[in-house]
């Protein structure tokens, strides 16, 4: 995979058309004094820079995919419009419609504040990101103009905007540390809609928000009116001159702000949506305050908010400062083994030197590493991969990156660098966190746009010819990976967009099709932090994408997962299995799919927005007109016994249970789906029987559908 990275002095550059960064391009300004991109007069283009352009007279059909439009980032920009006439659209900073491990970082957008500005600083209509921080935003029709499946968004500022942030449609998105400032509506969010052909809003998450001298902070289009189309939670937002908080657009007041000029008002913690309370299965719609959630001190700024650090880019720092990889003897060919050359440079520079890691691929037969005290950057996601036969044996999983030495503390600073392995790996860890922050330096030890990439590029070995759609007989050639990162009991962390994914389809092999890998595990933690997921993904591991065992004082917002296409063909776990040294879960009774999050004996853990998903059963989306592609789901009620209703929509499917005893008795829910549905029941070997439901009206619970004959004692 080539990777590109360009650098952009200080200065004006007037341009007359959009600037397409390609694939696997980072856009890098200069941080200390970012050079200005200043649209001319008669600019001509959809932005001054376009990710993923439209093809003229194509009907739609743009460069890129747009949930598979990976790898992109731009920082240290001002990008000016002010010379575009104000109504005209073209005065739009960026065309951002991306998906994962994509990056906007400290851009300053100058756009229009005539009362006819059609400018907007980012328009973004479609994809499956992401991460932006550290932005602000002077004038324009809407700071953000947005639509995309998830996204995280850090300490963004909009100064002067007639509406701050317009919302078109989500899943799911987490504002954490926005600032409103003097705009007319902070959000307007659209809502209503669920069809697939007209969604829009699912969920807006936001925590440490301020608000000042703007009349509206938040206004739906369509009230909610008891639904979920458009659910909102706000945490610990500061108001001052707001006369309104939420409202909806024919002028509905749902929760009143300040009542005078000066007045600042806190809103602790406001709801819209459905809240769960102790086991109970289904929600219960609310509108209204409610009891907060916990948060350890030490995920918190002095100020009281979760801890939000800038990407480091040493931009005060002298070139003495830095050492090249290359210079010291690695090569990065993707051929060489270069574990020795960097393990040595390791040792000799941590603590003294930030160690630039050249762009290449760098073979790593054993365990790199690296010790506390390190900054390491990377050029354009430069790749440290595991290779050899140290990481083949599942049953004696070995530990690729070491980032510190178990029990080490000391700063640790992680940017723009992947990690993947070359399979096959059924026993690589590909990284193993261990470093604890330094006493007093919150989020000291930490990771910036850097992820875990596993199979599907060059270089892998684990691409369609080894490992197509469907398989290719034996798992052997296609393991990927053991676990991809653990951060162990002692260590502290802060991920910033953090993506650590599991390839679905191949990156750079002619077609990009689909191919068939595994790896075991995704994200384990069992650190008792503090520990930050700021913006971070774990996608298409075979038991589980996050499992935080004896876990303590996390902040996870928002995380991304997906389960693996194939499943369930094979069934979770295979093909790996339960290694109880590992703290895995075993799968849910009757559940072929992974875990997506798994939380045991854990206490602080702060999940501020999640977007958990299955899409696929064995490649088939058939499943999504039922909305559910999952196998078997557990649901239920207080009215049901205990919870323990599960469900499928898969026709054939079916679920083994063992007990002692001398019968059983078969209890569920009917309800207008109901009718005529057919299911068999049978113990040991005796014949199936088979019996149609019926339907109801609505829900009625605790119907006997089968009861056994009476058995001989014993485990059936």
């Amino acid at each position: 995979m080539l990777a590109s990275g360009l650098i952009v002095p200080f200065r004006t550059y007037l341009v007359s058309g959009p600037i397409t960064p390609y694939y696997y391009t980072q856009l890098i300004g200069d941080a200390r004094t970012p050079p200005t991109l200043m649209a001319s007069p008669k600019f001509n283009g959809m932005a001054v820079i376009d990710a993923n352009p439209y093809v003229p007279g194509g009907g739609g059909r743009q460069w890129f995919g747009a949930t598979n439009n990976f790898h992109r980032s731009i920082r240290n920009f001002i990008i000016d419009t002010t010379q575009v006439a104000p109504e005209r659209q073209q005065g739009t900073g960026i065309h951002w419609q991306v998906a994962q491990a994509t990056s906007l970082i400290n851009i300053r957008f100058e756009l229009s504040r005539a009362p006819n500005t059609a400018h907007q600083g980012i328009w973004m209509e479609n994809g499956s990101g992401g991460y932006m921080g550290d932005l602000v935003f002077n004038g324009g029709k809407f700071g953000i103009w947005g639509g995309n499946q998830q996204f995280t968004v850090k300490n963004i500022t909009i100064n002067n905007a007639q509406t701050g942030i317009y919302s078109l449609w989500n899943w799911g998105w987490t504002y954490q540390g926005v600032k409103f400032n003097n705009c007319q509506i902070g959000f307007e969010i659209v809502t209503g809609g669920r069809a697939a052909g007209g969604q829009t809003v699912g969920a807006q998450a936001i925590i440490d928000a301020t608000v000042t001298h703007t009349p509206i902070f938040i206004q739906t289009t369509q009230p909610s009116n008891g639904t979920l189309d458009g659910s909102i939670i706000l945490n610990n937002v500061e108001l001052t001159n707001v006369p309104v908080a939420v409202c909806v657009a024919n002028g509905t007041v749902v929760l009143p702000g300040t009542s005078s000029l000066t007045q600042t008002k806190t809103i602790e913690t406001w709801v819209q949506g459905n809240v769960y309370t102790g086991n109970a299965q289904k929600g219960s719609f609310t509108q209204a305050s409610i009891s907060g959630p916990s948060k350890a001190s030490s995920l918190l700024d002095p100020e009281g908010k979760i801890v939000a650090r800038v990407h480091p880019q040493y931009e005060f720092n002298d070139v003495g400062d830095f050492v090249s990889a290359r210079d010291h003897g690695a090569v990065g060919d993707g051929v060489t083994d270069d574990t020795a050359a960097l393990q040595a440079m390791f040792d000799r520079y941590a603590n003294s030197k930030i160690i630039f890691l050249d762009a290449g691929f760098y073979i790593l037969s054993s365990t790199l590493t690296i010790p506390a005290g390190t900054r390491l950057v990377g050029e354009a996601w430069s790749v440290l991969a595991g290779k050899g036969k140290l990481y083949q044996d599942q049953k004696n999983p070995q530990v690729v990156v070491r980032v510190g030495a178990k029990g080490s503390q000391g700063v640790m600073e992680i940017t723009d660098v992947v990690f993947t392995t070359v399979g096959p790996a059924a026993g690589a860890i590909v990284v193993e966190w261990n470093v604890k922050e330094p006493e007093g330096v919150q989020a000291g030890a930490g990771m910036w746009d850097s992820h875990i990439r596993l199979a599907g590029s060059s270089g892998t070995n684990l691409e369609a010819p080894t490992c197509p759609q469907f398989g290719s007989g034996p798992y052997d050639p296609c393991y990927a990976a053991f676990l991809s990162l653990h951060i162990t009991p002692s260590a502290t962390g802060y991920f910033e967009s953090t993506w650590v994914w599991l390839a679905d389809h191949d990156l750079d092999y002619s077609g990009e099709g689909m191919i068939t890998v595994y790896a075991g595990r995704g994200i384990l933690s069992e650190s008792q932090g503090p520990v930050w997921m700021i913006g971070t993904a774990s996608e298409h591991h075979v038991i589980y994408q996050y499992n935080l065992v004896g876990a303590e004082n996390h902040y996870m917002g928002l995380i991304q997962t997906e389960s693996p296409y194939f499943q369930p063909k094979p069934a979770a776990p295979t093909p790996f299995s339960i290694d109880a040294r590992y703290h895995d879960p075993a799968p849910y009774p009757g559940n072929a799919s992974s875990w997506a999050l798994a939380v045991k004996n854990s206490n602080h853990i702060l999940i501020f927005g999640a977007g958990l998903y299955s899409f696929f059963i064995n490649y088939s989306q058939d499943c999504q007109s039922v909305r559910n592609c999952r196998t078997w789901i557990r649901g239920g009620s207080a009215s049901e016994h205990e919870g323990t209703v599960a469900s499928s929509t898969v026709v054939g499917d079916s679920f083994t249970v063992n007990f002692t005893g001398t019968s059983i008795v078969v209890y569920g829910t009917i309800d207008v789906t109901s009718e005529g549905v057919v299911s068999s029941y049978a113990v040991d070997s005796a014949p199936p029987a088979q019996i149609t439901s019926q339907g109801g009206s609505g829900d009625t619970f605790n119907q006997q559908f089968w009861k056994s004959p009476i058995l001989p004692i014993g485990e059936q």
